[in-house]
């Protein structure tokens, strides 16, 4: 499966679970850490585990190796590394704190239809 599909269905699986303003990152000109970045959100830890947990199940299901996941049990800021695509799922304060997109600020944003 190719990186963008992979990233396509992370962002379908954290909508499944309600996760808020999601945004994927194109970041194969801008950095080496990864391919893309899938940025999104919730109102509570409980919330962020789900969406963590969504997202590692639906690739399971998909065949797509997950590599790890880091920070599941305090729920502030999950990663899941999967691979070149690295999803981000943070508590909606933390994700202001961090502010990726500014961070990344020269990537390019991925568009992508929830419904695909």
């Amino acid at each position: 499966m190719e990186n963008k599909e992979i990233v396509k269905l992370a962002a379908k699986a954290c909508d499944d679970k309600r996760a808020e303003d999601i945004a994927a990152l194109d970041m194969n000109e801008v950095s080496l850490v990864a391919d893309y970045f899938l940025i999104c959100h919730a109102n509570t830890e409980r919330q962020v585990q789900a969406i963590a947990r969504g997202i590692k199940e639906t690739m399971d299901e998909a065949g797509v190796s997950v590599n790890r996941i880091e920070g599941l049990e305090q729920a502030r800021w999950v990663l899941v590394d999967l691979g070149d695509v690295v999803c981000h799922v943070f508590h909606r304060d933390e994700r202001i704190y961090y502010n990726l997109e500014r961070l990344w600020g020269d990537a390019d944003r991925l568009e992508f239809d929830h419904e695909d």
